[in-house]
């Protein structure tokens, strides 16, 4: 059924058809296993690492990371989904490089077709007027509201930005600052307030964006899909999230508004949420969390400017975790 827009107050909404949502039958995400989900919520709020005790992980060799260093990151990746890297910053072309071998030493090997992606999937992202950059947020010294990479794309949880790796080459004169959110603490929190809002949210028609139409004249048709899915390969869970405003809507029921306010008041106040200032050599490496970044103020030399070398993957990222 062809989706139907209309006016409401509050978030924007539509009014889709009727397909079944797509909840797991059993397992910590399903609504109907209690011992699994109380199992995995324990072991999550056990381990989950606080804003405070993020740390950040040194690579010597961002090409060439050791077995020791990987399951390092192995090990904060599995307490929150991200881990902060440092290594010695290079210049643009050097970082390119090595951020490109090191992903591949992460296991990533499925990367995104992006407009602005070289050969290597890496997105160079700097304040910008290139006709193919220039009206998109990233692109701007302007601040960008909380979401992941990719969700506005939607072909099934197999297809799905799974994973990131944000760069830094050279950061803004001032700002320029990320908040970062585990997106299994965002589901833990709403579905502790209310089971109803997770139901809500891995409907697969919770969330709608519009078409785009791209400068060569191409569309890319409009996405229907849900916020929560559960990976079919690793079993985690996923999201597709964005706070924006515009270009988005959500599905037509008190429930769906109801999850998605519930979702902007914890994205504004849970004290598991990491702000940092990414500076040169430093970099996340994530299985796609929720963030943001504050607005900045760049160098007055564009050469100079904010640089960040951004790579989105289609593999969630699994490595071995440190003993200790």
């Amino acid at each position: 059924m062809e989706a139907v827009r209309i006016a409401s107050p509050g978030f924007p909404t539509f009014q889709g058809g009727e397909p079944s949502p797509p909840l797991p039958v059993r397992g910590p995400f399903s609504l109907d296993d209690a011992v699994a989900w109380e199992a995995w919520r324990a072991g999550k709020l056990a381990t989950a690492s606080r804003s405070a005790e993020v740390p950040i992980h040194e690579i010597a060799d961002l090409a060439h990371p050791t077995a020791t260093e990987i399951a390092a990151l192995g090990t904060a990746l599995a307490r929150s989904n991200m881990a902060i890297y440092r290594t010695a910053p290079l210049d643009e072309a050097g970082s390119r490089s090595a951020v490109a071998a090191f992903t591949r030493a992460c296991g990533l090997c499925r990367f995104e077709s992006h407009r602005s992606a070289g050969g290597d999937g890496i997105v160079a992202i700097r304040v910008s007027d290139s006709p193919r950059q220039a009206g998109f947020i990233p692109y701007s010294d302007r601040p960008i509201g909380w979401h992941t990479d990719g969700y506005y794309a939607w072909d099934g949880a197999a297809h799905a930005i799974q994973s990131m790796v944000l760069h830094c080459v050279r950061p803004g004169r001032e700002g320029g600052v990320n908040a970062l959110m585990d997106p299994d603490i965002a589901y833990i929190r709403l579905r502790d307030r209310d089971p109803a809002f997770v139901a809500a949210l891995m409907r697969d028609d919770a969330m709608s964006i519009p078409p785009c139409v791209e400068e060569d004249g191409s569309v890319r048709g409009e996405t229907i899909g849900p916020v929560f899915f559960v990976d079919p390969e690793t079993g985690g869970l996923g999201m597709r999230y964005t706070a924006r405003k515009r270009h988005i809507a959500w599905r037509d029921d008190a429930v769906t508004r109801a999850a998605v306010a519930a979702l902007v008041e914890i994205m504004a106040e849970d004290p598991s949420i990491v702000r940092l200032r990414l500076e040169p050599g430093m970099g996340l490496l994530a299985d796609n969390v929720l963030h943001d970044r504050s607005g900045f103020v760049d160098a007055e030399d564009p050469a100079e400017g904010r640089l960040l070398l951004r790579l989105r993957s289609y593999d969630r990222i699994t490595l071995p975790r440190s003993e200790t």
